[in-house]
């Protein structure tokens, strides 16, 4: 049998890396790891992994040359340092189109605070760990996501409700559609007063139950009540919200919701 040929030494798979994935083998071969080189970068390890897998990592190129220069060059080795160096030289990534994209941001989010006594020591359960207690919560969906029942959205609702919290909402929808003028405190006097145009043609308006009036903070709509407004709904946030801009005049009947963001926090 005619003994296969080997690759040449300068070959192969390495060979043939983006330069995002050559500059990362050189940082894997001085000692660090993915997850190290992420954090330099300020991004997921799974993104590096993707420079060697799905040839990304084009915006990522001048920072990983920066801070390889630096490690060969015997500079300081410390994460932090070598962050901040990268973070000088990460550019934005790109559309096809050459405009900048549009970071996206955590779709849900959970947090929990600390219970404490009166002298502020931590309370200590059962098993020995902190107790914790519901603080706020967050999820955002979008068209595709609505369409679909937008499941995420549910959670912070029964969040609220089952600790007394407060909720307020930030909708999407097409720019005619509102009834009052932008920018309106007797539009949405609550949470994130600042209305959001987009280039697309619509518009983000937030609404909060302020019974102060403008300007007083953020009241939020009690959390049982907003439950009761989605159970009525059928469980359908999305519907539930559509309703209650129509009732209360906000919208036109009919306005499809294309985004919508719930947030909630015990007050």
């Amino acid at each position: 049998m005619t003994p296969r040929k080997r690759r040449a030494a300068s070959g192969g798979r390495r060979a043939q890396r983006n330069e995002a994935a050559r500059l990362t083998d050189q940082l894997l071969d001085a000692g660090f790891n993915k997850k190290q080189v992420g954090e330099m970068l300020g991004r997921n390890p799974s993104l590096v992994s993707q420079f060697f897998t799905k040839n990304k990592g084009a915006s990522m190129v001048e920072a990983l040359r920066a801070v390889v220069q630096e490690v060969q060059a015997g500079g300081p080795r410390d994460i932090t340092s070598l962050k901040a160096l990268a973070a000088h030289h990460v550019r934005p990534r790109l559309t096809r189109k050459g405009s900048e994209a549009r970071v996206r941001g955590k779709t849900q989010l959970r947090a929990e605070r600390t219970v404490k006594d009166d002298k502020g020591r931590p309370v200590i359960g059962a098993d020995g760990k902190p107790v914790k207690t519901w603080s706020s919560s967050l999820a955002k969906a979008g068209k595709q996501h609505i369409a679909s029942g937008a499941s995420r959205l549910r959670p912070v609702v029964e969040d609220a409700a089952a600790n007394g919290g407060l909720v307020a909402f930030t909708v999407r929808a097409r720019k005619g559609s509102f009834k009052h003028d932008a920018g309106r405190l007797a539009d949405s006097p609550g949470v994130r007063r600042n209305v959001v145009q987009r280039r697309d043609g619509t518009e983000e308006r937030a609404y909060a139950d302020n019974r102060g009036g403008p300007g007083s903070g953020e009241e939020g709509f009690d959390g049982a009540e907003f439950k009761a407004m989605v159970d009525a709904a059928g469980g359908d946030v999305t519907a539930a919200v559509q309703k209650w801009l129509v009732d209360n005049d906000r919208i036109e009947p009919g306005t499809p919701i294309v985004g919508l963001e719930i947030r909630a926090w015990k007050p």
